[in-house]
């Protein structure tokens, strides 16, 4: 017998997920494992407010994509955050797994809105409060 195949899903804004915050950014998922059941992917929007920021971060198990949809700001990255790349609408980034990150909102204005996917259902993050930034 065949196995059962799974349902096509659409979410509503009014069902997204809202997970955990990192620092200022929050994020709301449109595809998990809680939401959709889904097993190798994972698709969210992350606002982080004018002037703020999320925590330093990494994955330990998965890639990660993401596209600017809204909002200027800088992407920290390298072992010890020292690449400090502009980002704004339309820019791509990918993330490996265990690349420190941190986006930071530099705008006093506007929200830095960011579309995340990841290869994973749920991630795993390790949060690294002695780097960063500190003032957002």
């Amino acid at each position: 017998m065949p196995a059962k195949k799974k349902p096509v899903q659409v979410i509503k804004p009014a069902q997204l997920e809202v997970e955990i915050s990192s620092g200022a950014m929050t994020r709301l998922a449109g595809v998990s494992r809680t939401l959709t059941g889904s097993e190798g992917i994972h698709l969210a929007v992350a606002t982080i407010p004018p002037g703020r920021c999320s925590t330093t971060h990494y994955h330990t198990n998965c890639e990660s994509a993401i596209y600017v949809a809204s909002g200027r700001g800088l992407f920290l990255c390298g072992d010890s955050l020292e690449r400090e790349v502009e980002i704004g609408p339309g820019d791509f980034i990918y993330v490996p797994p265990d690349a420190n990150h941190q986006p930071v909102n530099t705008s006093r204005t506007e929200p830095l809105v960011l579309i995340v996917a990841r290869n994973a259902p749920v991630e795993l993050v390790v949060e690294l409060r002695s780097l960063g930034r500190k003032d957002c």
